[in-house]
C-alpha cells in the first residue's frame, strides 16, 4: 500500500470535506439506532447544539485557564451541576477529564499518592475491586503499580460484599464499586460496600461512569434505584461520563471528590521545568476546550425536563427488549435489570450465542460481545426507542437461524470468541491479541483489512498450536470446579 504523505500544495476545503464525507459513509449508522454502544444520540438538533459548541471553542486549551477563563467558568459549573445531581455535599470538587478511562486513570493515581502520604509503609498498595470492574481499572493498576483484588459477583452480576470484606489486607488502599458495571447493568451494593469501606477506614471510589448521568432521572421517574452516589457517607470519589447518558459530545467526563482535602491527591506540580512551573489537576497537558463547551451546552440545553424525556425513553425501550428476548426460546437474560443495560445468553439447549451475534451483524446491527458468561450487550438509549421491533424481529430470526444451522456457531466469528472466551491460559489470548494489534497499526496498515483476517488466523494459530493442550486445560478446569462444588 502507498504510505499517505501531505500533499504538496493544500487540497480546497470543499473537496477535503467531500473525502471525509466520502470516508464516513463506511461507518455504521449509529443515528438509526444500530449501535448500543460507542455513541449516545439525543436528535439531530441536539447534535448540531454540540457540533457549534464545540466548534467554538476547537482552538482553545484549558492548560492554562488564566488565559482561557471562560473554559474554566465551564469546567467549574459543569462539576457543580453533577455535584448535585449526584447529591454531593457543599464541599464537593471536581474536574473534567476526555472521558470515563482519564477519570478512571486519575482517581487511581490519586488514590496511590494518598496512601503514600497517609499509609507510606504500604510498598505494594492494592484496591479491592469486583471481577466485573472495568477495564480501565486494570490499565490504571498497570500504569501505575496498583495491585487488584478482583472479588466475585452473585447470581445477578452484583459485587459479593462479604467476599470484598474478606479480599481486605493490610495492602488495601481503597475500595472500587460500579453503578452500574458495563457488561451487564448491574449496581453494586454501593451502601453496603460503604459500611464496610468506613468500618476500615478506607476511600470508596464509584465507577458511575455510565450511569451518572442515567440514574438520577430513572430515580426521579419512580423505579427503585439503590443509593450509589454520595448519599453513602464512605464514597470518597465518583466518576461519571459526560459523553455517555448526558448526551455530551466525545470525549468528556467528571471525576468529583466529596472534598478538596481528597481531591488534592491528583493535582501534579513541577517547580524546576526550565519553561516554568507546569501545574495540572488531570492526566492531559493540553485539554481541549471543544468537548468542555459541548459539556456544558449539553447540560444547559436540555435541562432536567429534557433528561426525563430522554431516560423515560431510554428505560421504556430497555424494558421493552428486556421482554421481547425473554420471549426468544433458547434466551435468558443475564444480571439484574438495575438500568438502562441490557445483556442476554444462551439458555440451556440454545443456539451458539456468538453465532447469533454473527447473524445480527449481518443483518446490519453492531453488537457487541461478552464473556463469562458469553453473552451480547446492548447499552440502551432513547435513540433505541423506535428501532425495538425491527431488532427483535431480527434477534428471533437470528436465533432461528442459528437453531437450524448449528454449524454457524464454526463460522465466521463465533469461533473466535467463543475460543478465546474458554482458554484457561490467558496469557495466550493477551499474546495473540497483541499480534492482531500490531497488525493493526503495522506499516501501511487499513483497520478494516487487517483486522478479522488477523484475528481469524490467531484463532487459526491457537488451534493448531495448542488445541490438544487447551482440551486438556479445559478438562482439568472442569474436573477441579466439579470437585469444588461437591465440597
Amino acid at each position: 500500500m502507498t504510505r499517505a504523505t501531505i500533499p504538496p500544495a493544500g487540497v480546497a476545503a470543499d473537496d477535503v470535506l467531500a473525502e471525509l464525507g466520502a470516508m464516513k459513509a463506511a461507518d455504521t449508522d449509529w443515528r438509526r439506532g444500530r449501535v448500543f454502544s460507542l455513541v449516545y444520540h439525543a436528535g439531530a438538533e441536539h447534535e448540531h447544539l454540540l457540533q457549534r459548541a464545540h466548534a467554538l471553542y476547537a482552538s482553545a486549551n484549558l492548560l492554562n485557564p488564566m488565559a482561557f477563563q471562560s473554559l474554566r467558568r465551564m469546567e467549574a459549573e459543569v462539576t457543580q451541576m453533577a455535584a448535585a445531581l449526584f447529591h454531593g455535599p457543599a464541599d464537593t470538587v471536581g474536574a473534567v477529564t476526555s472521558g470515563g478511562t482519564e477519570s478512571i486513570l486519575v482517581a487511581v493515581a490519586a488514590y496511590r499518592d494518598r496512601a503514600r502520604r497517609t499509609r507510606p509503609w504500604i510498598l505494594r498498595p492494592e484496591l479491592v475491586v469486583p471481577r466485573t470492574i472495568h477495564p480501565a481499572f486494570d490499565k490504571a493498576a498497570h500504569y501505575f503499580g496498583v495491585g487488584l483484588r478482583k472479588v466475585d459477583v452473585d447470581d445477578d452480576q452484583r459485587v459479593r460484599v462479604d467476599a470484598m470484606a474478606r479480599a481486605i489486607g493490610s495492602r488495601t488502599i481503597g475500595l472500587v464499586a460500579s453503578a452500574p458495571q458495563y457488561p451487564h447493568g448491574a449496581i453494586d451494593p454501593i451502601a453496603e460496600v460503604g459500611d464496610l469501606a468506613a468500618r476500615h477506614g478506607l476511600p470508596l471510589h464509584v465507577d458511575a461512569c455510565v450511569g451518572g448521568f442515567v440514574l438520577p432521572w430513572l430515580e426521579r421517574l419512580g423505579r427503585p434505584i439503590p443509593r450509589w452516589d454520595f448519599r453513602v457517607p464512605a464514597v470518597t470519589s465518583i466518576s461519571a461520563d459526560l459523553h455517555k447518558y448526558a448526551y455530551a459530545g466525545k470525549g468528556a467526563s467528571v471525576l468529583l471528590w466529596r472534598s478538596m482535602d481528597a481531591m488534592r491527591h491528583q493535582f501534579f506540580v513541577a517547580t524546576d521545568f526550565p519553561g516554568g512551573i507546569y501545574a495540572s489537576p488531570t492526566m492531559l497537558g493540553t485539554r481541549p476546550g471543544g468537548p468542555i463547551a459541548a459539556a456544558w451546552a449539553a447540560l444547559r440545553a436540555t435541562g432536567e425536563d429534557g433528561y426525563l424525556r430522554l431516560t423515560r425513553a431510554a428505560g421504556e425501550a430497555a424494558d421493552a427488549l428486556r421482554a421481547g428476548i425473554a420471549a426468544v426460546p433458547g434466551l435468558r437474560l443475564v444480571g439484574a435489570p438495575d438500568a438502562t443495560i441490557v445483556a442476554f445468553a444462551t439458555a440451556a439447549g440454545g443456539p451458539d450465542i456468538y453465532a447469533v451475534a454473527d447473524r445480527l451483524e449481518a443483518r446490519g446491527w453492531s453488537v457487541d460481545r461478552t464473556q463469562h458468561p458469553a453473552a451480547i450487550h446492548l447499552t440502551v438509549t432513547a435513540n433505541h426507542r423506535a428501532i425495538v421491533p425491527d431488532y427483535l424481529a431480527d434477534l428471533r430470526a437470528a436465533v432461528a437461524e442459528v437453531a437450524a444451522d448449528p454449524s454457524l456457531a464454526k463460522a465466521g466469528t463465533a469461533p473466535m470468541y467463543g475460543m478465546m472466551a474458554k482458554v484457561p491460559v490467558r496469557g495466550l489470548v493477551k499474546r495473540g491479541v497483541r499480534q492482531v494489534l500490531e497488525a493493526m497499526y503495522a506499516p501501511g496498515a487499513i483497520v478494516p483489512d487487517v483486522a478479522k483476517p488477523a484475528a481469524n488466523d490467531l484463532v487459526s494459530r491457537l488451534l493448531d498450536r495448542h488445541g490438544p493442550a487447551l482440551d486438556a486445560l479445559l478438562d482439568r478446569a472442569q474436573t477441579l470446579r466439579a470437585r469444588l462444588r461437591r465440597r
